[in-house]
């Protein structure tokens, strides 16, 4: 009678179906519900913003007014530039579901151009205001505005940086997942940045405006 004995090499290659292997996996989700997070955060920072141009938006230690600076014709051009990206942005969106790379492309193009344009005048009415001698230093009212218009403008600046960077990756890689689930976030930013502005807009130069 002999025994037979079996090796540990012997029964890893008699039952191959008992190796794991490992596989990186991202959660469909994952991306979206931690850019969901950074959004509530970037509320919280403009909620905040709003509260403390609500509390200086009158101090004016002596200097001008909004209703003496704000020059409102232009600033509505401003906010027609900014809310027409919005719209050029879902174009964007919808090419990409037919997966038009180029179209895509294209109304990402028209969108980033909006969005500089849009920095171009508030940069234009920083350095107007400051020429002029009506820096932030100049009041609290100034101090409140400067912060958050310039914050919001930070925003977009930072959004335009991001679209250009997509755009190099759809170039480079076409409508792919990982792709898609870039475009959704950055839409939901931009969309984001429009509907700040629709309360700057209303809430300081509207306002500002008034006796």
């Amino acid at each position: 009678m002999s025994n037979t004995t079996t090796s540990p090499v012997g029964a890893l290659n008699a039952a191959p179906s008992s190796r794991y292997y490992v596989k990186e996996h991202h959660p469909e989700n994952g991306t979206l519900l931690g850019f969901w997070i950074y959004l509530m955060s970037d509320c919280l920072i403009f909620a905040c913003l709003f509260a403390t141009y609500a509390v200086l938006g009158r101090n004016y230690a002596g200097g001008p007014s909004g209703a003496q600076v704000f020059e409102l014709p232009v600033v509505a051009l401003n906010t027609s530039l900014l809310l027409l990206s919005s719209i050029t942005y879902g174009f964007a969106m919808l090419e990409m579901q037919k997966k038009q790379v180029r179209n895509t492309m294209l109304w990402l193009a028209v969108t980033g151009i909006l969005g500089a344009c849009f920095i171009g005048f508030e940069l234009s009415e920083f350095a107007h205001l400051i020429a002029e001698g009506n820096g932030p230093q100049r009041s609290g009212f100034l101090t409140s505005f400067f912060s958050l218009v310039g914050t919001h403008g930070l925003h977009v600046t930072f959004g335009i940086v991001w679209l250009i960077t997509l755009m190099f990756q759809l170039g480079k890689h076409g409508v792919t997942p990982e792709n898609k689930r870039r475009l959704m976030c950055l839409s939901m930013f931009w969309h984001f940045l429009d509907v700040v502005w629709i309360g700057v807009f209303t809430f300081v130069y509207l306002m500002g405006v008034l006796p």
